[in-house]
């Protein structure tokens, strides 16, 4: 059964790879970098092996074999998602057993590229105690125990993310909780160097953490075979059953999760709504721009695929505090960043519609109407939002000075964003995740051209924006307040040009495209 499903696998990626000549191209750029790595952790556990002792080799082992755990548990589904040509939902209506999923998509895991780069980096740990020849002995078995806790961990998580019982909030939680994450790990790890580093003896402390990881469920496995060289086999032997009951709970808690993810029928019910209460469409104007606008208000107010633009709104400038300080030039400048997440967060605005665009193109709602009213909506969450980080972080940086400098840089990206953003939605549709899916599920049909419009218009909205940015940059060294309001001002006039540009493009493109849109979005695989 595992054979067969394999053998299905790889002719579906076949076939997927010959069609798609750029998809052909990333999975290229993936197994040379995933070569590249391996060639790098073999090397370097050679060098190891042959030019330090013991207590350095436990502590490379027991580090780095926790970052690989956590770099599966978390990475693949961050950066590229997990394996999508074979998922629990597409083996559920065969006849097989809860078991043999999982033997089927754990065997999908091994023999991928990151399970065949961590396969092998896994085992050639072994070189690091062939001056012990019974701690060799034992990590090989100990490797194998790393390894498949690894792909174990990765389903769970993947799981969890994309099913949590079937239930969608639960779902949208838990991809936000992860993000934020995610997010916050850059200054996390850059605060913990540094204190390590405060405190001296660096590489006296990283013995300390690999002591302390030994004991723990993402480190076990890693730190038998040092205790076994070390002559501490009683520990040694702690250890391994600590690694081995983490994989057999990890499995466990992957059969439960995957039951009722597959089984479980839906639990939510549909929402009713009082008479007479519509929300924003009670309150919008009428017509299409009013339509329009209530729909995309409220999509960016409830809709987590739009909410999680909003996560950036105060973690860059908490990521920028941690790196260069409150007063540091980036923390001033991360209303910008802001700005700029914000106003390309709608470049393809239609795909998130999906095939409910049919029903946009079939009210009669024109062009123009629609770049306006969905224009209005985000500018409702965009414009507050980035107002109100500037102001804060120029107060907390005591930097009132530079604070209609900084305005004019974060509007005038923020306006010219939204402008470019009316075009290129009427114009490029990409897959998305569905309403309740996890953030950082793979879509299929993503290819890396898609990846390369994101920055395309990112280009086009610095470069459309950049007498604003280039007026903010010369007040702020001259330390000119006239300046700074003069780059407002500016920033304001070319922005609204930039914007009443865009949404008569757009309309005009929208009108004629609409259609070609919708079976674009209809052609997506699923």
């Amino acid at each position: 059964m595992v054979a067969t499903v394999l053998r299905l696998r790889y002719r579906v990626l076949g076939n997927t790879l010959a069609r798609r000549p750029w998809q052909l191209v990333g999975f290229c750029i993936g197994l040379l970098w995933a070569l590249w790595a391996l060639v790098a952790v073999v090397a370097g556990l050679i060098a190891l092996s042959t030019l330090q002792g013991l207590d350095v080799a436990r502590a490379v082992a027991v580090l780095a074999g926790s970052a690989l755990i956590l770099g599966w548990s978390l990475g693949p589904v961050l950066v590229a998602g997990t394996e999508s040509t074979v998922d629990a939902r597409r083996l559920a209506p065969f006849p097989l057993t809860t078991r043999q999923i999982m033997l089927a998509l754990a065997a999908t895991g091994l023999t991928g590229i990151p399970g065949i780069a961590s396969s092998i980096a896994g085992l050639a740990t072994v070189v690091l105690w062939l001056r012990w020849p019974a701690a060799a002995a034992i990590a090989l078995p100990s490797a194998a125990l790393g390894v498949l806790t690894c792909v174990v961990a990765s389903r769970l998580v993947t799981t969890l993310s994309s099913g949590l019982g079937g239930h969608r909030r639960g779902r949208e939680i838990f991809g936000t909780i992860v993000l934020g994450i995610v997010i916050m790990t850059g200054p996390i790890i850059t605060g913990i160097i540094a204190l390590l580093d405060a405190a001296g003896d660096v590489l006296g402390r990283f013995a300390q953490a690999a002591a302390v990881l030994g004991w723990t469920p993402i480190g076990a496995a890693w730190a038998v075979p040092g205790d076994a060289a070390a002559g501490d086999w009683l520990t040694a032997l702690a250890k391994f059953v600590i690694a081995g009951a983490t994989l057999v709970v990890l499995w466990l808690l992957w059969a439960r999760a995957l039951e009722a993810s597959v089984t479980a029928p839906p639990r939510e019910t549909a929402r009713t709504v009082a008479p007479g209460r519509l929300g924003f469409f009670s309150v919008m104007p009428t017509g299409g721009i009013g339509a329009t606008w209530a729909r995309s208000l409220t999509a960016w107010l409830r809709d987590p695929r739009y909410l999680r633009q909003l996560i950036f709104v105060p973690l860059f400038p908490v990521l920028f505090a941690f790196t260069t300080g409150l007063d540091g030039w980036l923390f001033t400048a991360s209303p910008l960043m802001v700005a700029l997440i914000l106003s390309i967060a709608g470049y393809a605005d239609i795909s998130y519609d999906g095939t409910a665009f049919a029903s946009v193109l079939s009210t009669g709602v024109s062009g123009r109407a629609d770049r306006w009213g969905r224009l209005v909506g985000a500018a409702s969450v965009g414009v507050p939002a980035v107002i109100f980080v500037s102001t804060v972080t120029t107060a907390i940086a005591g930097t009132w000075g530079q604070l209609p400098a900084v305005l004019a840089a974060a509007l005038a990206i923020l306006l010219g964003g939204y402008g470019v953003s009316a075009v290129s939605s009427a114009l490029i549709v990409v897959p998305v995740p569905a309403a309740g899916d996890s953030p950082f599920k793979t879509v299929p049909g993503q290819t890396f051209v898609n990846g390369l419009l994101v920055f395309l218009v990112l280009g086009l909205t610095i470069a459309l924006s950049a007498p604003a940015i280039v007026l903010a940059i010369v007040s702020t060294l001259m330390s000119s307040a006239l300046l700074g309001w003069i780059a407002l001002v500016v920033a304001l006039v070319v922005g609204a040009g930039i914007i009443v540009g865009g949404v008569l493009v757009g309309g005009r493109t929208l009108e004629r495209t609409g259609p070609d849109l919708l079976a674009r979005i209809k052609a997506f695989p699923s």
